[in-house]
C-alpha cells in the first residue's frame, strides 16, 4: 500500500517567546565536586588507617612473642654483641626475616580485604552521587519515547545552590519548557488556521452551487464550476486532515473498549461502494481483537489504512486484505490490525517517507503522470494514523509486499 504520508513532528512550532529563566538552587550546601572530594577522600583515609593499623597491631604482636615461638638460629647461642658483633647482627638478621615470614601472609590478606571493602564502599558512594544522573537519564527517555505525550514531564531536581548536577537538571527542564510551548504552539497553530480557513471555503462552495443553479449559465460556465468544486472539495478534506491530524497529537481523554474486529468491519463496509468502483476485491479475516482508546480515532485508523490500500492499488484484479488478531505475540498486550494490499512495487527505503504528511505514493507502473480523478487523497492519511496510534501509545509499521505494493501493521495497547 504505497499510499498517504504519516506523522513526523513539524519543524515548525510557532513563536515559542523567550527562553525561560532557569530557577537557581534555593538552599545553600556542598556541591557535587566537595562532596565527591570529601567523601572518596575519607574513603582512602579509612581504608588506609586501617591497613596500616593492622599491620603495626601485627609487627607487636610478632615482636612481643618472639622470643616464645623463635628457636635461636644455628650458630648463635646467646652471642655476645661486644666480642661478636659480627655473630650478632647475622643473627638479628635471621630473626628478622623468620619474622617477616611469619607475618607476610597475613598483611597480605588484609590488604586483599581492604581493597575489597574499597571497591565496595567506591560502588556505593558512586551510586549515591550518580543518582540524580540516573533521574535526569529516565526523563530524558520518557521524553524520547513519547515527545507527543511526556513533554509536560520535569525534572525538578532540588539542591544547593551552584551544584553541577542541579544546573545541569535546571537546564534540561528549560530545554523541555521551550519543547513543550513549541509543540503546543504547532498545535494551535494548526487547530487556528484551519477553523479559519473553513469559512471561505464553505462561501466558496455555496457561491459555486448556487451558479450551477442557475438555469441561464453557460457550459463553459458550468465546466469551471465543478472543476473549482472539486479544488474546494480538496481544500476542504485537507483542512479536515489536519484538524485530525492536532486533535490526534493528543492523548484520548476518554478511553472505551473497543473491539478492533467491529471497527475494521465497520470501515469495510463504508469502502465497498469505492473499491468496486476501481474493481478491487477487499478481502476480511476478523478476528475479535479487544483494544482501549478513543473508538472515533481507531475507526479513522481502519477506515485510513483501507482507502489508501485501495487508492494506491494495480485497478481490476487487485485486492486488500484487512486482518485483525487478538493479542499480538511480537508485542504482548496489544491488539493487531494489519492491512495489505496489492500495488506498484516500494523501495525499502522510501516506506518511511510515506509517513511524511504530504507525501504521496507513486502510481502504479503505466499510469499517466495525471491524478486519478478518483482519488480524493490529500497526503495525510498515514500522517494521521501514526499521530492516533502514538497517541494511543501504540506502534504502526509498514514494510514492502513482494510483488508490490505494502503491508502496514498497528499495534493497539489492550489496557494503558
Amino acid at each position: 500500500m504505497a499510499g498517504d504520508a504519516g506523522a513526523v513532528d513539524s519543524t515548525y512550532g510557532g513563536e515559542a517567546g523567550p527562553a525561560p529563566e532557569l530557577p537557581r538552587g534555593g538552599r545553600r550546601g556542598l556541591t557535587i565536586r566537595l562532596r565527591m572530594t570529601i567523601a572518596y577522600g575519607a574513603a582512602v583515609f579509612v581504608t588506609g588507617a586501617v591497613l596500616i593499623y593492622t599491620a603495626y597491631s601485627l609487627f607487636r604482636w610478632r615482636l612481643s612473642h618472639m622470643n616464645q615461638n623463635l628457636a635461636d638460629p644455628p650458630g648463635c647461642p646467646e652471642p655476645n654483641p661486644r666480642k661478636f658483633p659480627g655473630q650478632a647482627a647475622y643473627c638479628n638478621s635471621v630473626r628478622n626475616k623468620e619474622i617477616l615470614s611469619q607475618i607476610d601472609k597475613p598483611l597480605i590478606v588484609v590488604l586483599l580485604v581492604s581493597a575489597v571493602v574499597a571497591v565496595l564502599i567506591g560502588y556505593f558512594l558512586a551510586g549515591r552521587f550518580l543518582r540524580p544522573i540516573n533521574q535526569i537519564t529516565r526523563t530524558a527517555r520518557r521524553v524520547a519515547s513519547r515527545p507527543d505525550r511526556a513533554l509536560h514531564a520535569r525534572i525538578d531536581m532540588d539542591g544547593p545552590q551552584d551544584d553541577e548536577l542541579v544546573t545541569l537538571a535546571q537546564t534540561f527542564d528549560g530545554m523541555l519548557d521551550r519543547l513543550d510551548h513549541a509543540f503546543e504552539g504547532q498545535r494551535r497553530f494548526v487547530g487556528n488556521a484551519s477553523h479559519e480557513l473553513r469559512t471561505p471555503l464553505a462561501i466558496n462552495r455555496t457561491l459555486l452551487e448556487v451558479t450551477l443553479m442557475d438555469p441561464d449559465a453557460s457550459e463553459q460556465t458550468r465546466q469551471l464550476c465543478h472543476t473549482l468544486l472539486a479544488t474546494n472539495e480538496r481544500s476542504e478534506r485537507m483542512i479536515e486532515g489536519l484538524l485530525l491530524l492536532a486533535r490526534a497529537d493528543n492523548e484520548p481523554t476518554n478511553r472505551e473498549d473497543i473491539d478492533l474486529a467491529e471497527v475494521a468491519y465497520r470501515s469495510v463496509t463504508q469502502c465497498e461502494m469505492e473499491a468496486a468502483e476501481r474493481h478491487v476485491a477487499i478481502r476480511t479475516s476478523l478476528q475479535p481483537a479487544p483494544v482501549s482508546g478513543d473508538g472515533i480515532l481507531i475507526e479513522r485508523i481502519a477506515m485510513n489504512l483501507i482507502q489508501n490500500a485501495l487508492r494506491h492499488n494495480i485497478g481490476a484484479g487487485g485486492w486488500v486484505d484487512v486482518l485483525s488478531y487478538d493479542r499480538s505475540h511480537d508485542v504482548p498486550g496489544h491488539g493487531l490490525l494489519v492491512v495489505a494490499n496489492t500495488g506498484p512495487e516500494v523501495p525499502p527505503y522510501a516506506v518511511e517517507t510515506l509517513f511524511e504528511p504530504f507525501k504521496r505514493g507513486s502510481q502504479p507502473s503505466g499510469a499517466s503522470a495525471a491524478r486519478d480523478p478518483k482519488d480524493k487523497g490529500v497526503g495525510l492519511g498515514l500522517s494521521i494514523v501514526r499521530s492516533v496510534v502514538r497517541a494511543h501509545g501504540g506502534r504502526v509499521a509498514a514494510e514492502p509486499r513482494p510483488g508490490g505494493g505494502l503491508i502496514v501493521r498497528v499495534w493497539l495497547p489492550v489496557r494503558v
